[in-house]
């Protein structure tokens, strides 16, 4: 299929708008691109991830650059060294379920029944969550990191928000909005980084990629800022992200039934 640069922007707009919110955006990827007729394939959706990627490296930098510094001074034993191995153990179930299903992305991924699906189990966890009464916030712990971690390996497959499964893994489990987030998001690096690697190898960055990363990265980084200011930092806003969830996968589901 020919290249369509406004469907490819459109694309990335959807996809700065949706990588940080809890309702999927690989998902509404896939809607728009059965919306729009137009389909860049896996390397140009793992290009919009990398975009959003910036994004949360440029967001975090600061946190990024002392999480870093720490760990790999082996001051294991300060805040930021000791986030940094719960990083690292959060991003095992990731690598393991990436490399076991890579060769069936292109055939499950496109699958409009998995598509409703994965909204539905997005909109029902969401609604736990936003109707879950704040408790005593807990500290994050390697056990509660792999649990996170395992959710978002669990989110690869059928279309489940990567952002909404670890979120809510995240405050069901005790954290507070705003910790939930950031692990979620600092999570994100290294799946995404990954996934890229193995997508794009040792090939070059098409020149068309570049606008639609530039634009996926604009809109990631105030989806973020937005994220934390407004929609994600109290726990009830988290039910009207999965009433919306509920609502698509139904009318998704419904379209497969009656086509």
């Amino acid at each position: 299929m020919a290249y369509d640069w406004l469907s490819a922007v459109i694309l990335a707009i959807v996809q700065g708008l949706t990588e940080w919110l809890p309702i999927s955006s690989s998902g509404h990827i896939l809607l728009f691109e059965k919306i729009l007729g137009y389909s860049g394939g896996l390397d140009f959706e793992v290009a919009l991830h990398f975009g959003t990627l910036m994004a949360v490296f440029l967001y975090f930098r600061r946190e990024i650059i002392d999480i870093t510094r720490d760990f790999f001074s082996f001051k294991w034993k300060t805040e930021n060294g000791r986030f940094g191995w719960l990083l690292v153990i959060g991003t095992i179930p990731a690598v393991i379920v990436g490399l076991l299903v890579r060769n069936y992305f292109d055939t499950v991924l496109s699958d409009l029944l998995l598509l409703g699906m994965g909204f539905l189990v997005t909109g029902v966890l969401l609604l736990i969550v936003g109707f879950t009464k704040n408790a005593k916030f807990m500290q994050l712990t390697w056990k509660k990191s792999l649990i996170i971690g395992g959710a978002q390996a669990v989110a690869i497959l059928p279309r489940v928000s990567r952002s909404g499964a670890t979120i809510a893994s995240g405050i069901l489990l005790g954290l507070d909005e705003k910790k939930a987030m950031t692990f979620s998001f600092l999570l994100s690096i290294p799946a995404i980084l990954g996934a890229s690697v193995l997508e794009w190898g040792n090939n070059s960055l098409p020149i068309s990629f570049v606008l639609p990363i530039f634009v996926s990265f604009l809109t990631g980084l105030g989806t973020i800022h937005l994220c934390f200011r407004y929609f994600l930092n109290k726990r009830e806003n988290f039910k009207w992200f999965g009433i919306y969830a509920l609502i698509v996968g139904m009318a998704i589901l419904t379209f497969v039934v009656f086509n």
